[in-house]
């Protein structure tokens, strides 16, 4: 049975909607502190895959890591076989805590809902986001942005790597909707999984990721947009490393999977 819906109290939904926004707009910035360094970055170089929720491989790619000038740049980059681009980097600071510099998203093509392009740098708070949709219009927004010293997009799984095994730690992210919003990210344990790499049996640490909207969640549940929780699996033990992520690469995309790969010969 389709739900009857009155259309006298669609004008009571817009002021809803509208004086959530005004709160939003009017809160004083978010503060939260920096997670510690137990292991500090270096050069590296890793293969991915992502596949959709039917296990589909549909793109692959590289995580790729330098130092830089003190400073640690980072990049993800996914090729999608539809001609799609995921390309997130990342530079960042690592003495005694991690602290976000700058950073840059880059996401076009089929497989986005939007081309977006997204720059935001610490030290002036400055954000550019523009946005062109699939009807060829294009938006840019500009302005600044106060970032709380524990705001570390495009840095979970190198945070992850550095908590304590089993505690439960909240940082903050910017979310681009497309408007720039800092939210709280809660990341909880949630138990732990065998996985098999070759022969040897290792046990990765399941995390699970719970976006906090604040004063946007009544909003975002009213438009349908509230993010599901992510997940990550990390192994803990002596050396930590990234094992699997479960979630979506854009606000209000589907959940896809990026896993670590390796190479394979041609015969």
């Amino acid at each position: 049975m389709q739900p009857v819906h009155d259309k006298s109290s669609f004008p009571l939904v817009q002021c809803c909607l509208l004086f959530m926004l005004l709160l939003v707009l009017s809160c004083g910035p978010a503060h939260g502190a920096p997670v510690a360094v137990h292991f500090t970055e270096g050069m590296a170089r890793g293969f991915l895959e992502l596949n959709d929720s039917a296990g589909r491989r549909i793109a692959s790619g590289d995580f790729l890591q330098l130092p830089r000038e003190g400073e640690i740049k980072t990049r993800v980059v996914l090729y999608f076989k539809d001609g799609s681009l995921h390309d997130e980097t990342v530079v960042f600071s690592q003495q005694h805590k991690f602290l976000l510099k700058s950073y840059r998203l880059i996401q076009k093509g089929k497989a986005f809902e939007d081309d977006l392009d997204v720059t935001l740098e610490r030290v002036t708070g400055k954000y550019r986001v523009k946005v062109k949709g699939k009807d060829g219009r294009e938006k840019v927004l500009e302005g600044e942005l106060e970032l709380p010293q524990d705001v570390y997009n495009g840095m979970v799984p190198t945070v992850m790597k550095n908590l304590t095994k089993g505690s439960r730690e909240t940082i903050h992210m910017v979310v681009f909707t497309p408007t720039p919003r800092v939210i709280e990210l809660e990341m909880a344990p949630a138990g732990s999984t065998k996985a098999q790499i070759g022969d040897v049996e290792r046990t990765a640490v399941h995390y699970v990721l719970k976006p906090h909207l604040g004063l946007l969640r009544l909003p975002a549940a009213l438009l349908g947009k509230s993010p599901p929780d992510n997940h990550i699996w990390t192994i803990m033990d002596e050396v930590p490393a990234f094992v699997k992520f479960e979630g979506p690469l854009s606000t209000g995309g589907p959940v896809w999977r990026i896993e670590l790969t390796s190479p394979t010969w041609p015969k």
